[in-house]
């Protein structure tokens, strides 16, 4: 395994451990899976505060899994760490004989370890060979994207994964130069990249090829595709008062979340009913209203907090009816709002308060849903 290679320190730790404490603070014994452990920094912080919580830790990487196994030593008799990717969750879950959890937390995107490795190939800011591969042992390398690829689908990927405009420029680019002869280093293809990019726009938006190693990191190890199907799985896993809270750091895993959560938040009921058809209710009730930020001390102390987006979740008891305030109440508060003398208005719908701007926190009352 060698010598620990990079730092981490843990995205929005405490605020994750608090969403997470009234789900692993109940019973004898809680169960919490951590769906991308990395060097298990959030792991430890879990199993430092609740000691009747076993942990579920999941990554792709072995070389993360072998640092975490380390970390962790202390807690062995309560962990299982599982080679996997987080898509795969039900069928770990099935396997170590656990058929619902309290807690799950994804903190997604390439972890520290994986950008500050230079051999890995994920930071455009140091020379290496083009991997990318989170899982070393399967799975095509950004080399073999950016040499195989046609010029149509290395646009299509920078496009979509990377949201780069000039993504037909850069393709065009990366095919001229394979023809010379392959493009085997993150060097070289980040000044592809730098040169294919005019001028002006180079000037703003940070690195000119931070949006094209984002989608190949995308495109080669099927993250977008894997977050689709482990969101709604992860979600049915959890058990009545179980809590799941994401990390996103960039706008389209953060859009996969938002869209997974929304579908569970909301009542698929007719709205105009007096009650709630059974089964149509909402089953989760959303714990910020929309994404939360990290606050500026902790993005001066950690960068890579800057763009990190938090959105959590707390799953509804059915046999209660759940907390929180239905999509139908509302509604129905707001018919009411209107015919009440003195409102000002009985046409318009009345606005609930929000939380305080600028705290970075939101509000652990009902979320936004959309």
């Amino acid at each position: 395994m060698g010598e620990l290679r990079g730092t981490h320190v843990p995205v929005l730790l405490e605020r994750c451990l608090e969403l997470l404490a009234p789900a692993l603070d109940r019973g004898d014994r809680t169960v919490h899976v951590d769906a991308t452990l990395g060097l298990a920094g959030h792991a430890e912080a879990v199993l430092e505060r609740h000691p009747r919580t076993v942990l579920i830790g999941l990554d792709r990487d072995t070389e993360a899994l072998a640092h975490a196994r380390v970390r962790l030593a202390r807690f062995a008799d309560r962990v299982h760490l599982e080679h996997a990717v987080y898509d795969e969750l039900p069928e770990v879950l099935t396997r170590l004989g656990y058929p619902g959890v309290d807690g799950v937390l994804f903190d997604l995107g390439v972890s520290s370890l994986q950008l500050d490795a230079p051999d890995r190939g994920f930071a455009y800011a140091q020379d290496a060979p083009l991997d990318m591969r989170m899982d070393q042992t399967r799975g095509v390398t950004a080399e073999e994207v950016v040499n195989s690829y046609s010029h149509g689908e290395l646009a299509r990927v920078l496009k979509v994964y990377g949201e780069e405009k000039f993504a037909g420029r850069i393709a065009s680019a990366i095919v001229r130069e394979r023809e010379r002869s392959p493009i085997t280093s993150s060097a070289r293809l980040a000044e592809l990249v730098r040169e294919s990019i005019p001028a002006p726009a180079r000037r703003t938006g940070g690195h000119p090829a931070k949006r094209t190693f984002q989608a190949l990191r995308i495109e080669v190890n099927r993250e977008l595709a894997a977050l689709e199907a482990a969101l709604p799985a992860a979600l049915d896993k959890l058990d009545a008062g179980g809590r799941m809270v994401v990390l996103s750091y960039h706008s389209l895993e953060d859009r996969l979340t938002k869209q997974a959560l929304a579908d569970r938040v909301r009542s698929k009921g007719p709205v105009d009913l007096p009650v709630e058809l059974p089964g149509s209710g909402p089953t989760f009730r959303l714990l910020s209203r929309g994404a939360e930020l990290a606050g500026e001390t902790e993005v001066a102390a950690n960068p890579r907090a800057a763009s990190v987006r938090l959105r959590a979740a707390v799953r509804l008891d059915p046999t209660t009816g759940g907390s929180g305030r239905t999509d139908r109440e509302r509604y129905r508060r707001r018919v009411r709002a209107m015919h009440q003398p003195g409102t000002g208005s009985t046409t318009g719908p009345t606005v609930e308060p929000g939380p305080t701007p600028g705290d970075g926190r939101g509000t652990d009352e009902e979320g936004e849903g959309t």
